[in-house]
């Protein structure tokens, strides 16, 4: 561990088209200028295990990237809180089992934890991302941007509250 304050944890398939969103996500954060590098510690992985407990320590913030197939374009935004679901007794966990994890293992709370859902539409092996989830990406990468350069979780929580409103025309 890097010991950053934020963990970045995209996971995802890079073999299977739109489900490589989360991998992405972290190459194009890697590549992009104006990040501290130091702030954040990228984590990639092809799905949530349980040893990334581990990945989750002495953090402040922690931000979760994956494909989805039902989240509203161009992506959404939400807290997490502990919850064990039925992923828990599976090969691979959701976010929120792994923070419920967290929890049972340390005796005490997570960090403040975020979930960035980008719609994917396309995921048979060996496709690429489509045209459409590439917009989506792209605006996903400077949307991750913001929240790097203002690393709190104060911030970061008026932006789940801003993405709830309904679009006004």
């Amino acid at each position: 561990m890097s010991g950053a304050p934020i963990a970045v944890i995209g996971y995802g398939n890079p073999s299977r088209g739109d489900d490589a969103l989360g991998p992405e996500l972290l190459e194009r954060l890697a590549a992009a200028t104006g990040i501290d590098p130091g702030c954040y510690e990228p984590i990639t992985d092809f799905q949530l295990q349980i040893e990334h407990v581990t990945d989750l320590q002495r953090r402040e913030l922690l931000l979760f990237v994956d494909a989805s197939v039902t989240a509203r374009p161009p992506f959404e935004f939400s807290r997490l809180t502990p919850h064990r679901d039925h992923s828990y007794s599976s090969h691979s966990l959701s976010p929120a089992t792994l923070l419920s994890v967290y929890q049972e293992v340390y005796k005490t709370a997570p960090p403040p934890a975020f979930l960035l859902a980008i719609p994917g539409y396309r995921f048979e092996l060996g496709e690429p991302l489509c045209q459409r989830t590439a917009a989506h990406l792209a605006r996903a990468v400077d949307f991750v941007r913001d929240l790097l350069a203002q690393p709190n979780g104060t911030f970061w929580n008026a932006q789940v509250d801003l993405m709830a409103r309904p679009f006004e025309v």
